[in-house]
C-alpha cells in the first residue's frame, strides 16, 4: 500500500515538473526535451550528483573546492570552499564561472577593495564570496528562493565570512543604500525587467556585473541597460552565454 502511495506521488511529481519546465519556454530558451523519469534509492540522489563537481580553477586565482574534496592551495589561490545543496551556483555552469571571472577582473581593476556589493539572487553565495575574499568589505545576498539564503549563509560561515556576508529572501529593491558593485547571474528576461531597479541599486560610477545572458539575447539587455542609463565597458563569452560589465555614469 505504502509503495503504491509513492508510486502515484511520484508520478504526480513528474507531471508537475513537466509542466512547469513547458512554462520554461516563455523565457525563450532553446526547446526543452521530453521529461524522464526513473525510481531511484534517496541516497543515490543526495549524493551521487557530488561525484560530478571537481576541484574547479576560474581565472588566474579563483578555486572553487567543493567541501567534500581537498586541494592543496597555490601561494596566489583564493580558495572558495563550497557546498551547494539544492541552490544554484556551482562554477559547473557557463554562466557562473563568466560573473567570477568578472568579479576577479574587477578586483584587479580595484573596484572591489573596502566595496559594498550587492548580489541579486545569489543562489549557493559563490559570486558573493568569491567577492569578500577579493577585497569587498561587505556582501548583502537576496534571492527569492529561501533555500538559495539558507545556502548563501551556510557557505559564508564554511569561507569564515559570516560577519562580512548577509543574506536574505527577497528581491529589488534592495532597501539599502546604493552599492558600489552590483552581482547579477540571473536570465536574460530578468535583467531586462530588473534593468532601472539595477541602476537605482548603483552609486554614480558603480559597476554592474551581470551574467546569464544567452547571445541570441544579449542585444535585448544590452538595449534595456543603455534604456535606464547604463552604460557597456565589457563583454566576455563562454559558449553561447555572455556576461556585460556595466558602468552607471558618475
Amino acid at each position: 500500500m505504502v509503495a503504491c502511495v509513492a508510486l502515484e506521488a511520484a508520478r504526480r511529481a513528474a507531471a508537475e515538473a513537466a509542466t512547469a519546465l513547458g512554462h520554461l519556454q516563455a523565457f525563450a530558451l532553446r526547446p526543452i526535451g521530453e521529461l524522464r523519469t526513473r525510481i531511484v534509492a534517496e541516497a543515490d540522489w543526495a549524493d551521487a550528483w557530488k561525484a560530478y563537481f571537481p576541484v574547479m580553477r576560474v581565472g588566474r586565482r579563483l578555486v572553487i573546492r567543493p567541501t567534500w574534496r581537498r586541494h592543496r592551495a597555490r601561494p596566489d589561490d583564493v580558495v572558495l570552499a563550497l557546498d551547494p545543496g539544492m541552490a544554484f551556483g556551482t562554477g559547473l555552469h557557463p554562466t557562473t564561472r563568466l560573473c567570477l571571472a568578472a568579479v576577479e577582473a574587477a578586483a584587479d581593476h580595484g573596484e572591489l577593495a573596502g566595496a559594498r556589493v550587492l548580489d541579486v539572487g545569489c543562489g549557493s553565495g559563490i559570486l558573493g564570496i568569491a567577492a569578500a575574499r577579493l577585497g569587498a568589505a561587505s556582501v548583502l545576498g537576496v534571492d527569492t528562493d529561501p533555500i538559495a539564503v539558507d545556502a548563501t549563509l551556510a557557505n559564508a560561515r564554511r569561507n569564515r565570512l559570516g560577519r562580512v556576508i548577509r543574506a536574505r529572501a527577497g528581491s529589488l529593491p534592495s532597501g539599502e543604500p546604493p552599492h558600489d558593485v552590483v552581482l547579477a547571474n540571473l536570465i536574460a528576461s530578468l535583467l531586462i525587467t530588473l534593468a532601472a531597479p539595477l541602476h537605482a541599486e548603483l552609486r554614480p560610477g558603480g559597476l554592474l556585473l551581470a551574467s546569464g545572458i544567452f547571445m541570441d539575447r544579449e542585444a535585448e539587455v544590452v538595449t534595456a541597460f543603455l534604456a535606464v542609463g547604463l552604460d557597456i565597458e565589457a563583454r566576455t563569452v563562454e559558449g553561447d552565454w555572455v556576461a556585460l560589465a556595466v558602468r552607471r555614469p558618475g
